[in-house]
């Protein structure tokens, strides 16, 4: 027998509503307290179980599981006038009841029938803890002194929850030590990495969307990169412009913001194969005004790659576009770092490099809001591109309180390892190749490009140059230097210092 699932859990069983969830559900147990499982499930003594109504659902939600928009919106659209008052005058100050009519007002878009004025004597209440939530701007409310600091406002408030790995991630700061490493290296080391930077992040993007760009397509994009710190505010004739600029074939220039529905697809023919259902036109418009705003607005108090973050990943799931929408979410998150002035001018961490490299990663990030969403709407094929699509009633709601916690610690996650692993390594190598070429040249004369191409071939096979790259330049470098060449290179990588060894063969 199935444990009997309550809160939000409960909620969602009632409205058969898409399971936004996942293992974070309350449910009745035999425990004798409440009891928070690692995987974010709440164990509930039958004694503290609610009644099996809407509104005391809904209490006990608020409560002990936070606040989840998208649920509390359904919830609140099936409590009567009278209920609620029944409730209130048990209760008028409750802090709980109170965030509840907030919401039940304006979800309803009328105030409660019977209550002109509540008159609350309480202090205001935060709606989202900011122990639980990263939250917005106080935006205060007086009628029931409730104080909504989302991150956005009621019409577009995408959510991100404050777990213990993102605190940790968000803790250790991984902007601040991207500028101290800047500013660490020294200007010439700085731009050959930069440059680096800047191609691998246009070929890891296009990478990501199993592409590979020609040299008019990267040269483009990586100059589109180095405009990311260019202080512009987003709106649709500037993301029209990147569109348009990211985009070859001219049937798919886009001249505003999709008016048509767009799909995500698999292999898969027909309506089987559709994986996402972005919101219909005239939402997706309407929210791309929100998520501008929340872009060219970062909230006081929130991290400048948090804000990134939600920019980034609410507008692929928006996708105002027919096409180009993954690299412009890219993008973006280079566009609002540059914008925030949180690194040095011109500095780029190669997230789409790192996001490439852990692919499924980024991908599972996408599809915690998305494969949920697909229920959403019922999608029917009628052969070649005839598609239709029935939206469930009251759909938008979800599109405007998406939980992008994941999507956020995704992209944490992937700026550090940018940083880490990528550009520190990137800078590494790049003084080893200094070393080494320095060391060669000193001792040796052969081509520029053929020591160069040799050093690298040297150390991406792990400090040994193959039997073919030896064939390949037998013909025009001498085997001692090759073998120099080789040793000098799996020395440099074990840590020996090239200059030490200079000076000890200058003192013999």
């Amino acid at each position: 027998m199935s444990a009997t699932p309550i809160g939000y859990a409960w909620m969602q069983e009632q409205l058969d509503a898409p399971d936004f969830l996942g293992s974070r559900r309350a449910r009745v147990a035999a425990v004798q307290s409440l009891q928070r499982l690692p995987d974010g499930a709440l164990l509930v003594p039958a004694k503290l179980a609610p009644p099996q109504q809407w509104l005391d659902q809904a209490l006990f939600a608020i409560k002990h599981e936070g606040v989840h928009l998208g649920y509390l919106a359904e919830a609140v659209r099936r409590i009567d006038d009278a209920s609620v008052i029944q409730a209130f005058v048990l209760t008028p100050n409750g802090t709980y009841l109170r965030k509840l009519c907030f919401l039940w007002e304006a979800m309803n878009g009328r105030t409660i029938a019977g209550l002109p004025d509540p008159s609350i004597k309480a202090a205001y209440v935060s709606m989202f803890d900011e122990g639980e939530y990263l939250v917005g701007a106080s935006r205060r409310h007086p009628r029931w002194r409730v104080d909504f600091n989302g991150l956005g406002h009621l019409a577009f408030c995408p959510m991100v929850r404050r777990t213990p790995a993102l605190q940790a991630a968000l803790k250790r700061g991984v902007l601040r030590e991207a500028s101290d490493f800047a500013s660490s290296i020294g200007p010439q080391m700085l731009d050959r990495a930069l440059s680096w930077a800047y191609l691998s992040e246009t070929e890891g993007s296009y990478a990501i969307e199993g592409e590979t760009p020609s040299l008019d397509k990267t040269k483009l994009f990586a100059r589109l990169l180095q405009r990311a710190h260019d202080q512009r505010e987003l709106n649709e004739e500037y993301l029209v412009e990147l569109q348009n600029a990211i985009t070859t074939n001219p049937f798919d220039k886009a001249v505003q913001f999709r008016t048509e529905q767009n799909r995500l697809q698999s292999h898969a023919l027909g309506a089987a194969g559709v994986t996402y259902v972005p919101p219909e036109p005239d939402l997706s418009a309407e929210l791309m005004q929100h998520l501008m705003h929340l872009a060219n607005r970062r909230p006081p108090n929130v991290d400048a790659l948090v804000h990134a973050a939600v920019v980034s990943f609410g507008f692929v799931l928006i996708h105002p576009f027919m096409d180009g929408n993954g690299r412009l979410s890219r993008f973006l998150v280079h566009h609002c770092l540059g914008q925030s002035g949180a690194l040095p001018a011109g500095f780029l961490l190669p997230i789409s490099v790192a996001m490439k490299k852990h692919e499924q990663r980024y991908l599972d990030a996408l599809i915690a809001f998305s494969k949920p969403a697909r229920a959403l709407c019922d999608v029917t094929w009628a052969g070649d591109e005839h598609y239709s699509y029935q939206w469930r009633a009251n759909a938008d709601i979800w599109f405007r309180t998406m939980d992008l916690t994941e999507g956020v610690q995704c992209m944490v996650d992937m700026a550090q390892t940018a940083l880490d692993l990528h550009l520190k390594q990137e800078v590494e190598f790049l003084g080893l190749f200094d070393d080494v070429a320095r060391h060669i040249n000193a001792r040796h004369d052969l081509r520029g490009s053929d020591l160069a191409t040799l050093i690298v071939s040297i150390y991406q096979n792990g400090g040994r140059l193959s039997k073919n790259r030896r064939k390949r330049f037998a013909e025009r470098v001498l085997p001692v230097v090759l073998d120099d060449i080789e040793s000098t290179v799996a020395r440099r990588m074990k840590g020996v210092l090239l200059e030490e060894e200079e000076e000890e063969v200058g003192d013999d």
